[in-house]
């Protein structure tokens, strides 16, 4: 298929857990790709970056969706305000409406749409926002001049998705379980790998083809079914589940936000997903996109690949791939002055008897079980905190445990940017009056390049008075926190370089490390 003849498709959300798995599929299958993205920068690092056009823009921007939209056959639209607190219906059906209005305008042939699957017989009203949102978009889509599939999943089971994340850390660290009423409530789970190829095959749809579709695998099981089979897939013990019908998707969502790395913000319109029974009430899809033999995956054999990708750390993206709602988003300025304004900064410098090279896999190995290399319990006491007000907290761990890339969630920051060998600057997405990142730099001693120097900046932008008194206040830990930081960063390298001399594939635990141990997830 030459270049003229292949179809060419737009994927917007190319930066979160779907899109970012949709663009290599899309590719694979010889179609060429144009993504959408507010910061393009994000998806630099992926390993499809080369074979793909990146164009800047917004999906409630008319103008930059337009100027995407030229000379797409197939457009995708991957994104939702899930999480964003207050009108983000309101921000989700502006949005389609700009999408499917650009989409006309510039002659595209088919909107491909994920949506939720919706209960039969409920009146909108009834339905949690969350889902008469994605209802709604799916409608704007199908009422447009442009045909449209709009595909209709419950539960996505996928190594790194929020669901199957929720499910994994519920299951795993919970032997015995006080539930809402709602895990007596059926459901159709889909694996992350069938959702693709029906994403994947919608774009050779006949022009004919204007509906929506239900997609999900073979079984239906309640969320107790799922918990249970859990455990037996992954060899723990038998969990006892007790159900207390007083806890309301609100208590819920809290009671997931203690338990597992999804923030109670992401959590509740999950849980209120659950409310209802949400199963397939047609197979449709397979008549458009043929289901090859063993498809759609059962449930068992979906947690099965999800299990072994996360063992053996092929993540390729995570619920958390895609930007927190709400979070700071600037970034580093190149002012330092910030045009008349202040900003904050903690540094420290040490010399390193290790290599660059080595000092380097130990920053880039930060974070996640490696943990933050000093006073574990104030790094632990500021996730939990950062949880309480809403915040991610420091749970979130790595997409993977010895590489980095732009756009990564690393706990509770975001990497902004890679330098590799060299660089490392974090943004802080907890809940903060100000802006804060955190930079780690690998340097060749001028005078042994045998040697280095470790060069560590902590940077605060506050935001009014109340920016001001946070730095204040936290400043006397500063030494204990950073400066303990870059003295265990330190002597994590030299003992890198003295066990396996030229630097090693992956770095020690930071539970290696003087007074260090690891805060995030097991």
């Amino acid at each position: 298929m030459t270049d003229a003849e292949a179809t060419h498709c737009l994927v917007t959300g190319a930066t979160g857990y779907i899109g970012g798995r949709l663009v290599p599929e899309l590719l694979d299958a010889g179609h060429r790709v144009r993504c959408l993205a507010r910061t393009p920068g994000k998806l630099r690092d992926h390993p499809w970056a080369g074979r793909t056009e990146v164009v800047r823009g917004d999906v409630t921007d008319p103008a930059s969706v337009a100027e995407a939209m030229r000379g797409i056959d197939v457009a995708y639209y991957l994104v939702h305000a899930l999480g964003s607190g207050s009108g983000f219906e309101d921000r989700d059906r502006e949005a389609a409406r700009v999408f499917a209005e650009q989409a006309r305008a510039a002659g595209v042939r088919r909107i491909v749409y994920l949506g939720g699957l919706t209960p039969e017989g409920i009146a909108p009203r009834e339905l949690s926002p969350h889902l008469r949102s994605r209802a709604e978009v799916g409608e704007i889509f199908l009422d447009s001049a442009v045909p449209a599939t709009v595909l209709r999943a419950a539960v996505i089971i996928g190594s790194g998705s929020a669901s199957f994340e929720m499910l994994r850390y519920l299951t795993e660290r919970l032997p015995v379980m006080v539930t809402p009423s709602w895990v007596g409530t059926r459901c159709q789970p889909i694996a992350v790998r069938d959702v693709l190829r029906y994403l994947v095959g919608s774009a050779g749809m006949q022009s004919e083809v204007n509906r929506a579709f239900d997609i999900g695998g073979p079984d239906v099981v309640t969320y107790e079914d799922m918990m249970r089979r859990y455990a037996e897939v992954a060899e723990l013990p038998k969990r006892l589940i007790l159900r207390v019908p007083m806890l309301t998707p609100g208590l819920s969502s809290h009671w997931i936000g203690l338990v597992t790395p999804v923030p109670s913000a992401l959590a509740r319109p999950l849980a209120e997903s659950l409310r209802h029974e949400v199963v397939c009430h047609e197979h449709d899809i397979a008549a458009y996109v043929p289901d090859p033999p063993g498809a759609p995956l059962p449930f068992d054999r979906a947690l099965v690949l999800a299990l072994q990708r996360i063992r053996e750390a092929k993540v390729t993206t995570r619920w958390s791939s895609a930007g927190v709602p709400g979070a700071p988003s600037d970034p580093l300025p190149t002012d330092p002055d910030w045009a008349g304004g202040s900003l904050y900064t903690d540094r420290r410098e040490l010399p390193v008897d290790a290599s660059p090279a080595a000092l380097w896999r130990v920053v880039e190995g930060i974070g996640g079980d490696n943990g933050w290399y000093s006073f574990p319990l104030a790094w632990a006491v500021r996730g939990r905190l950062d949880r309480l007000v809403g915040g991610v907290g420091i749970r979130r761990g790595r997409r993977d445990a010895a590489t980095l890339r732009v756009g990564d969630s690393l706990d509770f920051w975001r990497v902004e940017e890679i330098e590799p060998g060299a660089l490392l600057r974090l943004r802080a997405e907890m809940r903060l009056p100000g802006l804060a990142w955190l930079e780690l730099r690998a340097d060749p001693d001028p005078a042994d390049r045998r040697r280095s120097r470790f060069d560590q900046r902590a940077l605060f932008h506050p935001h009014g008075l109340l920016g001001h008194l946070y730095w204040w206040s936290v400043s006397p830990f500063h030494a204990v926190v950073f400066g303990g930081m870059a003295r265990n960063i330190a002597k994590a390298a030299e003992r890198l370089e003295r066990e396996l001399p030229g630097g090693a594939s992956v770095p020690p635990s930071a539970a290696e490390a003087p007074g260090a141990s690891s805060t995030s997830q097991p």
